[in-house]
């Protein structure tokens, strides 16, 4: 059984990739199954996952919910101009927000790009105006609504 140290961060096996992307593509299939896809055992197969899981390599693992079955209709990106010194406190209070479900730091004159779904227009607008434009050292905010999503991916391509 491999442990979580077997593992390097940045060099998986040919039977690691194939696993990840075998769970990337359905993440419930079972151990069963998947080491009958792999062709090793299952007791193997769990070992595996479990050590990219201690290792950090699997994050966590999750559902994709289709944020317009469930009455989401707006799906914003910002772009927020924040004076260096309060970058890291506008950060942690966005990152708090719920509607908010991606963040980053930016290169450029300290942007923050974050993305969030709204149930619709107003609900944005009073974000805006009460969670977002509040903050201090918020410089400006640049915002874009998604007409059409054609790809999202969640995680990443090995």
């Amino acid at each position: 059984m491999p442990s979580p140290h077997d593992i390097p961060n940045t060099l998986l096996d040919a039977t690691d990739r194939k696993i990840i992307a075998m769970l990337h593509d359905n993440s419930r299939i079972s151990y069963t199954d998947l080491a009958k896809e792999i062709g090793l055992f299952r007791v193997a197969v769990q070992a595996r996952i479990n050590a990219l899981t201690e290792e950090g390599v699997v994050e966590r693992f999750t559902i994709v919910i289709n944020p317009e079955k469930i009455g989401i209709s707006v799906s914003a990106f910002f772009n927020v101009e924040v004076e260096p010194k309060f970058l890291d406190e506008v950060a942690d209070q966005l990152a708090m927000e719920p509607p908010i479900t991606s963040l980053y730091h930016m290169t450029g004159p300290t942007k923050l790009h974050m993305h969030g779904l709204f149930a619709d227009n107003q609900e944005m607008q009073d974000f805006l105006l009460s969670k977002l434009y509040v903050l201090p050292g918020i410089m400006s905010v640049d915002t874009q609504v998604l007409i059409n999503r054609y790809k999202s991916r969640m995680g990443m391509r090995l």
